[in-house]
């Protein structure tokens, strides 16, 4: 089989797992999604989830480990996360530094 089929079958194979966690989530009782504790892991493991994307997608390149703009930009949006900025100036101003440092030629 060639590499493009085993890409399709890949493909296919992902949306039949999809599809078929969908259907057991279906089939949980409702006692069980309606538990605190569930909420509460729910939370944590999209935010784990969440930071596992941004980092992967801030620091690797290729298959390889990278530091550059996103690495600032990610540091800026942390930052003003953490002193509570609005959301629309946490976004602008990480994209604002990496297009600035982008533009002085790093990363």
């Amino acid at each position: 089989m060639t590499p493009y089929a085993w890409t399709w079958v890949a493909i296919v194979a992902a949306g039949l797992l999809a599809w078929l966690t969908k259907l057991a989530g279906h089939t949980v009782p409702e006692r069980v999604v309606e538990n605190p504790r569930v909420h509460r892991i729910a939370a944590f493991v999209t935010v784990a989830l969440l930071i596992s994307l941004a980092a992967v997608q801030t620091f690797t390149t290729d298959a390889r480990l990278v530091l550059d703009a996103r690495v600032a930009a990610i540091v800026v949006a942390a930052v003003l996360l953490w002193r509570k900025a609005p959301f629309l100036v946490v976004v602008a101003s990480a994209a604002a530094v990496a297009a600035g440092l982008r533009a002085l030629g790093w990363g």
